[in-house]
């Protein structure tokens, strides 16, 4: 026999079933490949095979090379597409209650839901209404939006408290209207996701070959490896991370699915933030109260719900005492810091918590928020003429701007006069008091406890403790944690949406590989990218025939 008849095999090992148990040849395909040093023609022979199955001995079956354990089975008789790709059988699940519901559902209402631009629209208009939800003061009584709003002397020639109560936009983030537009808005992202998101990602999911190169080459990325193998090209991009399926001379990659889930996770996020919103604008309840140093108060007689949903527990019942009020002031003067020492109680009279707040710094117990909002002027402790100690009530005053002003006054003479004269003292916070005597003229400037004495007008006052008052504001919210899990999510979906979910198909076609692919993401990069994976694909080197022990004489 001469060397131009001889047989000559390249194999390539990859994982192959090994449970069948019946072969027989088939028959001989014969490839012709010119060698580039010797004009003779070498030829190849592949060897075709059918493989039986003893379970059916009239069914063959095709040999499949699959690159990772966990590739699904392929169905031999699926039929070739119109784009010469052959799907991936897809088991059939048991349909769901929530499906069969939805399936109900008309085609035409649905779609007129997943409409973006009514998605958007609604997020216009609830953008809207929040904007006019902080313009319109909440939760007042109506009396301050009859004066506030009124009918003589509308706003804009038009708007009056009829605008503000009869559609509920005195308590905004509760009303219909508002929670309406969520619900509107959360029905279209369910129906976008169960339109849209879903089957996309379905389709994703469907992993087939293109069997025809013609089809291959219509990708956004082609190219042709003259001389090279499907199998090197498929080790080449397990690699690089994709998932391969390899059946026979056809070659199926992907990689970056997790891209394809996002938008439903974003969608998920959005419903969550809604959900914690409306829990929060219908189940919370707030209030806020003015409480003197040493008093207490129970935090059930302080809270006001703000919704149909608001369900009190056992901790309203708590009571609160404040220990202790205090401020910190600045170097100039001006107050930097309130502190309020506070103890809880249960019904037993038992202190289950203990704290000092200040502003940004609240107190959480069994759902209860308190924070530290204001601060007042209770009362000023005096010594009159080494008698005492009285507690003089301080009003607070009416100034110009933003400043305090508190204000005293110790009658002083004959108190069933008409004509009552006294002792004025002013302050601006608790570390100093200014004295007047009873012609309003200005007499001094004393410390609390400072324990120094001032006469005025034959009466001796010691000055002996500024009392202090604080501002709190409790609040029980239990849509906080739910919003700030849909916030977390939804920017965690978000990064994972800018994923690329890539496809790459092959065909072996005699010793040239067609490769083919597409992106949804980073078009610009992906050809560089390919180019860098084929360049790794080895080159498939002919056997030249010099060595006379492998020529076969006849």
């Amino acid at each position: 026999m001469k060397a131009s008849n001889s047989i000559f095999t390249k194999s390539l090992h990859l994982h192959q079933p090994t449970n069948f148990k019946f072969l027989h040849f088939h028959h001989f395909h014969k490839t012709y490949i010119p060698n580039l040093q010797n004009p003779n023609k070498i030829t190849f022979f592949r060897v075709c095979c059918k493989i039986k199955v003893p379970q059916d001995k009239n069914k063959p079956v095709s040999q499949k090379n699959v690159l990772f354990d966990g590739a699904p089975s392929l169905k031999e008789d699926k039929k070739e597409g119109d784009n010469g790709g052959e799907g991936s059988p897809q088991p059939k699940k048991p349909t769901s209650s929530m499906n069969k519901f939805l399936k109900r559902l008309p085609q035409k209402g649905l779609a007129f839901l997943s409409n973006l631009p009514l998605a958007i629209g609604e997020m216009f208009a609830i953008a809207g209404l929040m904007a006019l939800g902080t313009a319109i003061e909440q939760g007042e009584a109506p009396d301050f939006y009859f004066q506030k709003y009124p009918e003589d002397h509308p706003l804009l020639g038009f708007f009056t408290w009829r605008w503000v109560l009869t559609p509920g936009f005195d308590h905004m983030f509760s009303s219909p209207i508002f929670l309406g537009s969520l619900g509107l808005l959360a029905a279209s992202l369910m129906a976008c996701t169960y339109t849209t998101q879903i089957p996309l990602v379905k389709v994703a999911r469907r992993w087939g070959f293109l069997k025809s190169a013609e089809t291959i080459c219509k990708q956004d990325f082609a190219e042709k490896l003259p001389r090279a193998s499907v199998q090197d090209l498929g080790v080449v991009l397990m690699g690089a991370g994709y998932e391969v399926f390899l059946k026979g001379p056809y070659l199926y990659a992907f990689k970056g699915l997790a891209g394809r889930y996002a938008p439903i996770g974003v969608h998920l996020a959005m419903l969550l933030i809604m959900v914690g919103a409306t829990l929060s604008a219908t189940g919370s309840f707030r209030g806020s109260v003015t409480v003197p140093q040493g008093l207490n108060f129970v935090v059930g007689d302080v809270l006001s719900p703000s919704g149909f949903l608001s369900n009190p527990t056992e901790t309203f019942n708590t009571e609160v005492h404040v220990n202790r009020f205090t401020m910190d002031y600045y170097e100039t003067g001006e107050v930097s810091q309130y502190h309020t020492d506070l103890s809880l109680y249960d019904l037993n009279g038992k202190e289950v918590i203990r704290k000092t707040i200040s502003v940004n710094d609240p107190l959480r117990y069994g759902g209860i928020t308190i924070y530290q909002t204001d601060w007042g002027f209770s009362a000023l402790q005096i010594l009159k003429d080494d008698e005492g100690p009285f507690n003089l009530a301080m009003a607070p005053l009416k100034l110009n701007g933003d400043k305090k002003l508190f204000g005293a006054f110790l009658p002083v003479g004959n108190d069933d006069s008409q004509n009552v004269k006294g002792i004025s003292m002013l302050a601006r916070d608790l570390q100093s008091i200014v004295l007047y005597d009873q012609e309003g003229k200005f007499v001094g400037v004393r410390r609390p406890n400072s324990n120094l004495p001032i006469e005025i007008d034959g009466i001796k006052i010691v000055i002996q403790d500024a009392i202090g008052s604080t501002g709190l504001e409790l609040k029980t919210d239990p849509g906080v944690p739910i919003v700030y899990a849909g916030f977390g999510f939804l920017m965690l979906t978000t990064c994972i949406s800018f994923l690329s979910h890539a496809q790459i198909w092959a065909l072996q076609d005699g010793t040239t590989v067609v490769v083919g692919g597409k992106t949804n993401r980073a078009k610009g990069e992906f050809p560089a990218e390919m180019n860098r994976l084929l360049d790794r694909v080895p080159e498939l080197l002919e056997k030249i025939q010099n060595n006379p022990s492998d020529s076969i004489s006849g």
